[in-house]
């Protein structure tokens, strides 16, 4: 009798999951369906006839440009230097395999402004070419950088460092023992690079690429600030310059569909190749000495992406603050950071705990649903923020305008709108947005929880929620902070979900640095600026910690 009534009570539990899971799934599917329903609702607005004719096409080129000139750029540098930190041996190797993942730190849009400043007719640079050989203006020719190729420039140095991460994990895991092979038939360095080392690490490369694409299909910031126009300029000016919600749906649905084109690729890519080590010994690859002159080359081209990618950024944004700075820094940039930090803790803490739920259903199911969900989720990462901003607010509208009729119907008064333009809609969208980092992190970690602990406890008489919360939680504690933490970082720099959906009269960091640099006022927003990177550069120190603790393996 117990027994049978302990398994109705395990079977209730696992019911209960994977409905919690179907709940929190679909609420996250929710805008990006949204999105696409109002696409083919809604039918062709004036605005977007509008908006074919004219610069629709000049989205499209622009956006093509960035994704090939960011492709190669990104793989480009990754390539080299995951190569070079992980097959030779050079003065500063070991300090640039942990440095250059430092660059994903910075913002994209804050590369913007602090370059802009650096670069610009009266600042540091052409002022000293100007005094240096006496020139006026019209003398010389100095290139622009608020152009397409400027803003190809800022994405390549802030996103290469995920080309390098999954690139050198592909080299340390499966080149050991192909290069001994190849070194045996007579290969050289560069001729083993080519024809061993390059084809197993292009999935990695292709997928670190991939990411790479999706951040820059997503940014807001910088081609707004460049006057790039792109599609993601364009759903903001449809959506706040001409009010029309249906136009920036559909100009939504064009940017997913990039989206769509980048992963297609990236899987069709893979095709049915197979890249595993089939070697029963996993060797870590022999690093070979470089002569002098080479390896102050190999330093050089190390040393360069991180240095335009994260050392003169921070060393500029240091001195800005310092030196200038914002105006308004006293209570009111308190109150800026303060908004910035509550909402990004807040959606790292109910990221966690959906996260939990969603990859235990997962763990503990017996059917493909759970999973399919857990994919459905992901798919949120690489949507961007301001196509995830339309399909929150278009529903939530909708919602919104029916709760005040019906008020309005039984108690005679409008209270107006409740949830748009709210904190809610606010985090709503940054959990459709980023619940898929801290989802990745949780069931990898669960992954490597052995099942046996699962049947240990049921034995002991633990159902599956306190399996969850007496065994599982513990052991998961430091993943579960690194999904917090990844999380937190990512919703303070976040810029177009915030632009769109904030609170009137409400700003974050995040926001600040963009007005004020909108507003031309560099110097000032330098210091909102400065603390986004700060912040940034907690998770870049654990992964830092990581390829440490691989390097001390080896």
């Amino acid at each position: 009798m117990n027994a049978k009534g302990g398994q109705a009570r395990v079977r209730l539990q696992g019911s209960t999951l994977t409905s919690m899971a179907v709940v929190i799934a679909a609420l996250i599917a929710a805008p990006v369906l949204s999105v696409f329903s109002n696409v083919f609702i809604g039918g062709t607005s004036s605005t977007w006839s509008h908006l074919a004719d004219t610069v629709l096409g000049e989205f499209l080129f622009n956006t093509v440009v960035l994704c090939i000139g960011v492709g190669l750029g990104v793989a480009s540098i990754g390539i080299t230097t995951a190569w070079l930190t992980t097959m030779l041996d050079f003065p500063g190797r070991r300090f640039f395999e942990w440095a250059l993942v430092l660059p994903l730190a910075v913002p994209a849009y804050v590369m913007a402004y602090v370059y802009t400043d650096f670069l610009q007719y009266v600042g540091p640079v052409q002022t000293w070419l100007r005094d240096t050989f006496e020139w006026g203006r019209g003398d010389y020719w100095f290139p622009d950088v608020r152009t397409v190729g400027g803003a190809v420039a800022m994405f390549m140095f802030v996103l290469y460092p995920y080309v390098y991460m999954i690139a050198r994990a592909a080299f340390l895991e499966r080149a050991g023992g192909m290069l001994e092979a190849g070194r045996s038939l007579g290969l050289g360095p560069w001729r083993s690079f080519f024809r061993v080392s390059l084809p197993l690490a292009r999935p990695a490369v292709v997928a670190g690429t991939a990411l790479a694409l999706m951040e820059t299909l997503a940014d807001f910031g910088t081609v707004s600030y460049f006057g790039v126009q792109t599609f993601t300029t364009g759903i903001y000016r449809a959506w706040f310059s001409l009010g029309d919600r249906i136009a920036a749906a559909q100009l939504s649905a064009a940017l997913l569909a990039f989206v769509v084109v980048v992963l297609t690729l990236e899987r069709i890519s893979r095709g049915r190749a197979r890249f595993n080590n089939t070697s029963r010994q996993h060797s870590l690859p022999v690093r070979q000495r470089l002569p002098s002159a080479l390896g102050v080359l190999a330093a050089f081209a190390c040393f360069m992406p991180l240095l335009l990618g994260f050392l003169l950024p921070g060393a500029l944004l240091l001195e800005m603050a310092f030196l200038d700075g914002d105006a308004q820094f006293g209570s009111r940039f308190v109150h800026l950071a303060g908004n910035s930090f509550v909402l990004a803790a807040l959606t790292a803490l109910i990221a966690v705990l959906l996260a939990i739920v969603l990859g235990y259903a997962a763990r503990l199911a017996r059917s493909r649903l759970p999973h399919a969900l857990n994919r459905v989720v992901g798919l949120g990462y690489a949507v961007p923020g301001s196509v995830i901003a339309v399909g929150v607010l278009i529903p939530l509208t909708r919602l919104d305008n029916w709760l005040a009729q019906s008020w309005e119907a039984l108690f005679g008064s409008n209270p107006g709108l409740l949830l748009t333009g709210g904190i809610a809609a606010l985090l709503y969208a940054y959990l459709a947005r980023f619940l898929a980092v801290a989802l990745q992190t949780v069931e990898s970690s669960l992954g490597k929880i052995t099942p046996s602990m699962d049947d240990a406890s049921r034995s002991l008489g633990f159902g599956r929620w306190a399996t969850l919360r007496r065994v599982h939680v513990p052991m998961l504690r430091g993943s579960l902070l690194t999904a917090g933490l990844l999380v937190f970082v990512d919703v303070m720099k976040e810029l177009p979900a915030t632009l769109v959906i904030r609170p009137f009269n409400f700003d974050t960091l995040a926001t600040q640095a963009h007005t004020l640099a909108s507003d031309e006022r560099l110097a000032e927003a330098s210091t909102a600026a400065l603390i986004i990177v700060a912040v940034g550069l907690l998770p870049m120190i654990l992964i830092s910690r990581q390829i440490l603790a691989v390097r001390r393996k080896a």
